[in-house]
């Protein structure tokens, strides 16, 4: 039986292009058959958030975008009301949102390549309402993930920033045998969850770079097994050294800015990966012969699958990697954003709507 639901709610709206958004008064929304209703307990804060913030209309309405919108695409929180054919869930139940949009049935989505879904650039908290609210929908199963004890507050980032981790050292994990070494360039969000997930699933040696100290601390007592501080002329040869002078294995890049592009290709050695994550506008810049790693590879994506979402839920659920947060009321969804943009975080920043 669905529990008696508020008629309003509040939430943090985008409602115009290039405005600030909003926190207003707006309808708890409706759930039709196939869908579930969340009480949300948390909600992650993304760098992603904080580019739609400032997207042009011309751009947000060419990839199916509505407005408005209320942010925020981590999500954790209680199912609140079950629509008609929903099974396997049960009111009061802690659960996580899967992030990524995608439609399930198109030639990608059935060979388990979801992520990159043509129909998913419009999703949960990216044109479409998110979790910055007290309560948000759901498709279930396919976007429900059930979280055993996990607490729905810090199990919310591990559908985006986890789960794309994941999805990235999933991509290189074959070639991480004993004596490799895996790179993450930037400590942050995402960065944090790669250190952890590469010491659980490979013998790899993990180097972190960074250029803000409390990171490359805070990646050291995460696992990392060396930290270099900035990215610079001398990074390239710093990296050499620790190997070797053999390079790196995998270089998993969140950052993606012209200077970290050319350190991680640079530092790959001959059949290595270098993966860029980060999307802040970096060109690749190399010549084909004598520039890139000899049957290396250069990779790009966003995002994650369905079953990312789900192995990284069952990592923390193992112990294996944990999800630090720095809680924010609603009311202070602006302070957390800052905190945010300017590298103030220790965990990622998850805003409870409902405290």
């Amino acid at each position: 039986m669905n529990q008696s639901l508020p008629k309003t709610m509040l939430a943090y709206r985008l409602l115009e292009w290039q405005q600030p958004p909003q926190l207003v008064e707006t309808d708890v929304p409706s759930i039709t058959a196939g869908e579930v209703l969340i009480k949300v307990a948390g909600n992650g804060l993304c760098h992603s958030d904080l580019t739609m913030m400032e997207l042009p209309g011309s751009i947000g309405e060419l990839i199916g975008w509505q407005m408005p919108f209320t942010l925020g695409h981590e999500v954790g929180g209680w199912i609140a009301a079950i629509g008609a054919e929903v099974k396997g869930f049960e009111v009061g139940q802690a659960v996580a949102l899967v992030s990524p949009s995608s439609c399930g049935v198109c030639a990608l989505c059935l060979r388990g390549h979801d992520s990159a879904c043509p129909h998913g650039l419009a999703g949960r908290g990216y044109g479409r309402d998110g979790g910055l609210a007290q309560y948000v929908k759901a498709r279930a199963p396919r976007d429900v993930v059930a979280i055993g004890s996990l607490d729905p507050r810090v199990a919310a980032p591990l559908t985006d920033a986890g789960a794309t981790s994941y999805h990235g050292v999933r991509k290189v994990l074959h070639k991480l045998t004993p004596g490799s070494t895996a790179v993450v360039i930037g400590a942050g969000g995402l960065g944090a969850f790669a250190i952890q997930i590469l010491r659980a699933l490979s013998p790899a040696t993990v180097i972190a770079i960074d250029n803000n100290e409390p990171r490359l601390a805070y990646a050291t007592e995460l696992g990392a097994h060396h930290t270099i501080s900035g990215v610079d002329k001398t990074t390239a040869g710093e990296l050499r050294r620790i190997t070797n002078g053999e390079g790196a294995t995998a270089v998993l890049d969140f950052v993606g800015i012209d200077s970290t592009i050319d350190v991680g290709v640079g530092s790959v050695q001959p059949y290595g990966t270098y993966a860029v994550i980060g999307s802040n506008g970096g060109t690749l810049k190399r010549q084909w012969y004598g520039g890139l790693p000899r049957d290396g590879e250069v990779i790009n994506f966003q995002g994650s699958s369905v079953s990312d979402a789900h192995d990284v839920v069952r990592l923390a659920e193992q112990g294996l990697i944990r999800s630090d947060a720095d809680l924010f009321t609603l009311d202070n969804v602006i302070q957390a954003y800052e905190a945010l943009h300017h590298g103030h975080l220790r965990g990622r920043a998850v805003v409870t709507p409902n405290d």
